[in-house]
């Protein structure tokens, strides 16, 4: 039983991380560096925590973007 809720786990997480790695492509950062988009997102992370306005501009960003293609 153990294995089954680790294997199903494991499952998840590999999914999460193949549709966050969609985001990337979506957002045509395909063929960056890792090291710029991960200080890209480290930089954004640090900004929406502490200015809601940031937050809530780069949301309708990608909420228009999502609507693009029906997702």
């Amino acid at each position: 039983m153990a294995r089954t809720m680790t294997s199903a786990a494991r499952r998840k997480d590999t999914r999460e991380k193949i549709e966050l790695g969609g985001l990337i492509v979506k957002a045509g950062l395909r063929y960056e560096k890792r090291a710029l988009l991960l200080g890209a997102l480290i930089a954004i992370a640090r900004r929406i925590k502490s200015d809601e306005h940031e937050r809530s501009r780069l949301t309708a960003i990608g909420v228009e973007a999502f609507g693009d293609d029906g997702e």
